[in-house]
């Protein structure tokens, strides 16, 4: 069993590549590859691919690796394996993000990444810091957490579902934020994961063994 974390230069991977080997060991999990090979890719068991950055630089340079992208679309939409994107790994499955410059994302869930305004003008933007969680449906890789487990966000910029079937958890932050998507074999969280200790920890480990 294989996790492959994409690297496209979108972020230091350190800390999320120590939290998935370490659940990985923990549950069974099997192996955990930080690499930017299409040929890795496509031998996956599952992706992840984080993102931390702008939009459009990150759709950017994930499309200036060869063959990369393709990859990653074969094994996730056409062989239906595991995928979970991170932050703005997860921004990139909307239909468009609108930071700077209208930017196309991958369409796999469809919506829009739009700058986040809160109802309370108080409230700074970027979003950073911990956050109680939601939780709106039942979902595997959700098993053992519950609204208001905490998550540690950072961004300006937030997932706006078409469909609100396809959101799983959001924070309030003077009204809803986004912070976890999904659909058949496809999940996303604003959050880090690898940064929000004991739930974070639970849903990674829950991921390295969910079968869709």
């Amino acid at each position: 069993m294989l996790t492959a974390l994409v690297d496209y230069d979108s972020g230091n991977l350190h800390s999320a590549e120590k939290a998935f080997q370490r659940m990985a060991l923990e549950v069974g999990g099997g192996d955990v590859l930080v690499t930017s090979r299409p040929e890795d890719v496509a031998r996956a068991d599952r992706i992840v691919l984080p993102g931390d950055g702008a939009f459009p630089a990150c759709r950017a340079a994930l499309g200036s690796y060869g063959g990369l992208f393709e990859a990653i679309e074969e094994a996730v939409i056409r062989k239906g394996r595991p995928f979970l994107g991170i932050c703005v790994g997860m921004q990139m499955l909307a239909s468009r993000g609108h930071e700077y410059q209208l930017t196309e994302g991958f369409g796999w869930i469809p919506g829009d990444v739009v700058k986040i305004a809160p109802a309370d003008p108080a409230l700074k933007v970027p979003h950073m810091g911990w956050n109680d969680l939601v939780i709106e449906q039942a979902h595997p890789v959700l098993d053992g957490l519950t609204t208001g487990d905490h998550a540690y966000f950072v961004h300006s910029y937030h997932f706006r579902v078409t469909d609100p079937a396809h959101r799983l958890a959001y924070c309030d932050y003077a009204g809803p934020i986004t912070a976890i998507i999904g659909r058949d074999n496809i999940l996303g969280t604003q959050f880090h994961p690898e940064k929000s200790q004991a739930a974070g920890l639970r849903l990674i480990g829950n991921f390295l063994r969910w079968t869709p």
